[in-house]
């Protein structure tokens, strides 16, 4: 294994809102590389219970468009003025920009869980959860290495029965997020500005 390779892939696997090619059209066939690829992650009790709906209908974009954009909007605005640091403001303006052109972006991918987890105690949502979110993350590292990108977005989740109504998702069903997928705008992404580990990591005890 390429450790260097592996490791360029985790750092690099940005947050892509405003480089995303709304033009140039995604392939049916390597967003299910990417769906087979991610459905080798985990899933407690071997449930594997992910449910992938993929939306390139150009009205049905356009509709989720619009309903992020009415959760989102105004929010973000005030978020992007407010932050108190350039990266967090840099990271609100770039959601901001992604109301507007959600709705154009190529494809939407919507990964769910085949179940609900409403008023599940702690144990049984965290196996929900943890039964879907590494399987996003590797959905959205596959898209890196082909050179499309991603965001892990949740804003819709806000009016999940409209969206659900809008794309025929049972009542049965949790949508986790939503990823705009699209290809990149050159691939030049570097790791972001984080903490030495040993500032966030502690040993044995709290603290």
């Amino acid at each position: 294994m390429d450790i260097a390779s592996v490791d360029e892939l985790l750092t690099t696997t940005r947050s892509v809102r405003r480089r995303l090619d709304l033009d140039r059209p995604v392939g049916r066939d390597v967003i299910l590389e990417c769906i087979t690829l991610a459905m080798q992650a985990p899933t407690a009790s071997n449930a594997q219970d992910w449910r992938w709906l993929v939306v390139t209908d150009p009205d049905k974009r356009a509709a989720i468009g619009e309903i992020y954009r009415s959760i989102g909007a105004e929010y973000l605005a005030y978020a992007a003025k407010d932050a108190s640091d350039a990266q967090t403001q840099r990271v609100y303006a770039g959601a901001l920009a992604l109301t507007e052109t959600l709705g154009r972006v190529p494809v939407h991918v919507i990964p769910c869980l085949n179940s609900r987890i409403d008023n599940s105690n702690m144990l049984t949502a965290a196996s929900a959860w943890a039964s879907i979110i590494p399987a996003g993350w590797s959905f959205l590292l596959a898209l890196r290495s082909r050179g499309l990108g991603s965001v892990w977005t949740t804003m819709h989740l806000a009016k999940e029965r409209e969206v659900a109504e809008l794309l025929g998702i049972p009542a049965t069903a949790t949508q986790a997020a939503l990823f705009p997928v699209a290809y990149t705008i050159g691939t030049d992404f570097r790791p972001a500005a984080r903490p030495p580990a040993e500032t966030v990591t502690y040993w044995d005890t709290w603290g």
